[in-house]
Order: C-alpha cells, then structure tokens, then sequence
C-alpha cells in the first residue's frame, strides 16, 4: 500500500515537471500554427508548410491524416511509427524536435477529435499564435455533433487566445466569430476568389482552390510574398490522400482511377465531383466503389443518402466490411437494385475484376467512403497498374 502510493506521488511529480517543461519548449517558437476542421486538414497542413518555406521561414510541419508525419525545415517527410493509438501527446514530442531543429515556425494539424481532447490540444499543448479551421462539414457527429452548429462549437475549441484566425467556413462562421471575440483574436473569412485557375496548374494533382487560398492567407499574413508562398506550395510533398487520377489501360479499355476515399461526408464529394467534372466526358461511364466499415455506421448511413441522392454515377460497388447494411438502406433510399453490386468480403482482385466486366470502352473509376484498411488496398491496386494524368 504504501510502495502504491509513494508510486503514485512520483509519477504525479514527474508529469507536473514534464507540464512545466512543455510550456517553456513550446513558447521557444515564435508561430504555431494550428489546423484544425473537419475535411482537407492534412493538406492545409502541408500547404501552410510549404508556402513558409517558400518564403525563407524554418518551419517544420506535422501531419496527421491518412499518414501521420512530419516535414522538416529541408522539406523532408518522415513518417511517424506509432506502437501503439494516436494520442495527442505525440505533439508535445514533435514540438521538442521543432525545437531542435531551431525554427522559426511549427504548423500542427490538430489530431484530437472529442471537443475535450481538441480543448487541452490548443490551451495545454499548442498554445498556437494562428488558428486554422479549414471547414465544419457533416463527419464525426457521434463525437462532435449531433447537429453542425455544435461541430462548429467543437472546432472552435482550438481556436487561439490573443491571435488570429483564419477559415474558409462559411456557413457557421458566426459561431467561430464568436468564440474568437471571447478570446481577442481577430478572424478573416477567406474565399477562392483570389486564385485563378492558372495558380493551380503548378500543382501535381487536383487540390481544391479553398485550401490553397486558405494557405496563402496565412502565408501572407506572415510575411511571406504571394509568389514565393504559392511556389512553395506546390513543391511540398503532397498528402497521400489527395486527389490523383491515375489511368489504366487493359484488355482494350481505358479506366481512369480516382482515391477520393479520405472524403467523407456529402458537401466534400460534391466538391469533389465539381473538381472531377471536366474528366466525366459524354460516353465516358463513372462508377464508385465504395469502402465500408464496421465501425463505421454512422458514416455508412450518410453514404447511403449521398449514393442515393446526391452523386451521379453508372453503377455503385459496395466492398469492404457490413455492406449489406448500406446496400439495404440505399435501396430503400430510391437506389435502383441494378445499380449496385454488392462485394463485401470480396478480394480486391475481385472488385478490379468487376470494373473490367462493367466498364465497355472507355470509364472513370472513383473510390469513395473510407481510406483505412481496404480502401488502402484498393488505391494501391489500382494504381499500381497506371500511370499518373498529367495535370
């Protein structure tokens, strides 16, 4: 009992020293830089990143999305290993190599989801100079939700006290402009607007014009010229999950294959299906395949809805984990029972072989619902027999 408590006490002072050691690393950077909101977190991240650096700024960034990294000042990637969940410590040791390396700039995505773990993220760990809430779309409302509103409540958590803040959200940005006034910070709302079409075309693949304009923002506001910024920008190593289209030719037929599975709510797939527009050419079929979860539930019931009602395709190929569940709620949501085939359990050779018996000349393949697990497959199967568009 007594060693229990002796035990007890010291591993109780060692976390206040680790606490008082913290406050003092994390203070040795002159701007944090904190990403947080729900779609398109991982490439702000990146895109901030590299726009610093364009700029002459040490800056190491820290990713956390469909592979947790972090980008030294050399524009180096280095994955992080975890040996065991994410945990939201992880970034009081990436702010212990940013000091390290002596920058001038750390830009963090935030990695917490519970508003309680998003609250200690900003106020115990970062402490950020400028916040970034890309985005309050319709995902994790089993955590955050049930209702937008309080997911924009949620994200507002992580906006900074006595800084600034910068969002493309539109919709709920009276609930940010409200939280940022409690802490004195001053918010810009910021649109695509100012980036032309011709900004983009530096870039490898097909970013959305938000995030660049987002990212350009907070450059500038750092004092990084717009030109330097945005050619940083597009030399910066782009996050695993952006969207590519990769073109296949077999057996005579030409399939042009896009990863859109780290998107997951509707308004992000109606971006992107605006994005992918100019490549759904007439006669050309579009088929999805879509990856479900099995803890994932409350998504595969907004996957119904969007495949039901709100994307436009040929044909509809469920994979993965309970697909059952989706294939019957999309039915009864108006879906046509022709339209989908259901490959749950299937191998990804199975599902590949599926899109060659559909597909009659010439098709566009998009890959929907969830990047973990099977949709990792699925992306490097695909893409592993094309070759890349040329953007």
């Amino acid at each position: 009992m007594i060693f229990t408590l002796v035990l007890l006490v010291v591993l109780l002072l060692l976390g206040i020293r680790e606490y008082r050691q913290h406050q003092q690393t994390i203070r040795m950077v002159p701007q944090r830089i904190h990403v947080n909101g729900t779609r398109g977190k991982s490439s702000v991240t990146r895109l901030i990143t590299g726009g610093l650096q364009g700029g002459g700024i040490k800056t190491l960034g820290k990713t956390t999305g469909t592979m947790p990294c972090y980008i030294t000042p050399q524009g180096k990637q280095v994955q992080i290993l975890r040996v065991a969940k994410a945990n939201i410590i992880e970034q009081v040791q990436i702010t212990r190599r940013a000091v390290a390396y002596g920058v001038d700039a750390l830009v963090m995505e935030c990695m917490a989801v519970l508003p309680a773990n998003q609250r200690m993220a900003e106020r115990q760990i970062v402490h950020s100079t400028v916040g970034v809430i890309t985005n309050v779309r319709a995902d994790h409302l089993d955590e955050m939700g049930p209702t937008l509103e309080e997911v924009a409540r949620s994200l507002s958590s992580t906006i900074p006290s006595g800084g600034t803040l910068f969002t493309s959200e539109q919709k709920y940005a009276g609930i940010l402009a409200e939280v940022a006034s409690e802490r004195n910070t001053d918010m810009h709302v910021i649109t695509s607007d100012a980036v032309a079409d011709a900004d983009m075309k530096g870039f490898t693949y097909l970013e959305h014009k938000d995030n660049v304009a987002l990212a350009l923002a907070v450059c500038t506001h750092l004092g990084v010229s717009r030109e330097n910024a945005l050619h940083g920008m597009q030399t910066v190593i782009p996050d695993p999950g952006v969207l590519r289209i990769f073109t296949l030719a077999q057996a005579g037929r030409t399939i042009g294959f896009v990863n859109a599975f780290a998107a997951n709510d509707p308004d992000s797939y109606e971006v992107i299906w605006q994005l992918l527009a100019p490549f759904m050419t007439a006669g050309k079929k579009v088929f999805v395949i879509v990856n479900c979860r099995k803890d994932r539930i409350q998504r595969t019931e907004s996957l119904a809805e969007l495949i039901a009602a709100k994307i436009q395709a040929d044909h509809f190929i469920l994979a993965g984990e309970l697909t059952s569940a989706l294939e019957h709620r999309s039915i009864a949501l108006g879906l046509p029972a022709l339209k989908l085939s259901n490959l749950g359990d299937a191998s990804v050779e199975e599902v590949f072989e599926r899109v060659l018996s559909l597909t009659e000349s010439d098709s566009l393949v998009i890959g929907i619902g969830n990047i973990v697990g099977f949709g990792e497959e699925i992306v490097t199967y695909f893409t592993n027999r094309g070759r890349e568009h040329a953007y």
